[in-house]
């Protein structure tokens, strides 16, 4: 299974949604690559892996948290799901913003 393929699984709703999380971890990390692991999109540097992120019934989800400093710990609070996990409901605004400053926070920590 392609990136690609794993989007279209979805209701177009929802793929509209991976699809601008998949452009802003792009425009973030600009020449990362991408490829399936563990069942879902995996964006990588240098062929290894940098975050991964999937789509739910009623979220989206991005995996793992980068180091954090402080105010980027008080951003993602309210998506905090377990240790490791975000969650960001289908039925509120995405923070594409937000997953810009992880997806930097990543890439700085390499």
């Amino acid at each position: 299974m392609t990136v690609d393929e794993y989007i279209a699984s979805f209701p177009e709703e929802v793929r509209e949604v991976l699809e601008q999380v998949r452009r802003t971890i792009h425009a973030a990390a600009p020449g990362a690559g991408e490829k399936i692991s563990y069942q879902i999109p995996t964006i990588t540097l240098d062929d290894k892996p940098l975050m991964y992120f999937s789509g739910w019934k009623a979220h989206i989800a991005v995996y793992p948290l980068p180091p954090l400093d402080d105010a980027l710990a008080i951003a993602i609070d309210p998506y905090r799901s377990g240790k490791g996990t975000l969650k960001f409901p289908l039925n509120k605004p995405i923070p594409y913003d937000l997953i810009t400053r992880l997806t930097q926070a990543f890439v700085a920590a390499r």
